[in-house]
């Protein structure tokens, strides 16, 4: 973690949470860009791994719903709110099973992450059904199947490339330092 302190951590947070609301303008021009690219997606995970699993679950929840009320973008309902749950639940997963993880290392990292965006997808899977209800012409497993995955192997491969390297970088220029007995970052692991 960058600090344990209270303080540094919630700046740290709030800067995640203005990058959230920066990022999509430069997609937001083309909503089929930045629906592959989930420009919201990066600063929820990096909050996580960095500020921890509260702040990320807190930033990850009131991001989408902040950008939507201050521009409208992604509508409120039903994206805005399933969003918040999936963003909610990425920063959740990738913080607490990252500072959970025997060595921190890039393969613990890959690992926290995948397992976020498997999580954080099947959470926006099931409150797009709550909140569409199932069917024909509702809420489908085919909907679930090409929102959560297909249209969003662009931004799935940004985020397991960008968000690596981001941490790789933070760690190598000691900003980000590690305990060295277990948490200890390497590019093996």
């Amino acid at each position: 973690m960058l600090s344990k302190k209270p303080l540094l951590l919630l700046i740290n947070s709030a800067m995640f949470l203005g990058i959230g609301i920066v990022l999509p303008f430069f997609t937001g021009q083309i909503p089929q860009i930045g629906s592959m690219l989930l420009p919201m997606h990066i600063p929820v995970f990096l909050c996580g791994l960095i500020c921890g699993w509260q702040y990320g679950l807190a930033v990850g929840f009131i991001l989408p719903l902040m950008r939507s009320l201050l521009f409208g973008m992604p509508p409120l309902y039903p994206t805005a709110i399933s969003m918040a749950f999936e963003l909610a639940t990425y920063g959740f997963l990738s913080g607490l099973l990252f500072s959970k993880a025997r060595w921190q290392c890039i393969r613990s990292l890959y690992r926290c992450l995948i397992i976020a965006m498997l999580g954080g997808r099947l959470v926006w899977g099931i409150t797009q059904a709550f909140l569409l209800g199932l069917g024909e012409n509702a809420f489908s497993l085919y909907a679930f199947l090409t929102g959560a995955f297909l249209n969003a192997i662009p931004g799935i491969l940004l985020q397991l490339i960008l968000i690596p390297a981001i941490m790789l970088a933070l760690h190598k220029t000691h900003l980000m330092p590690f305990s060295s007995s277990k948490n200890s970052i390497s590019n093996n692991g």
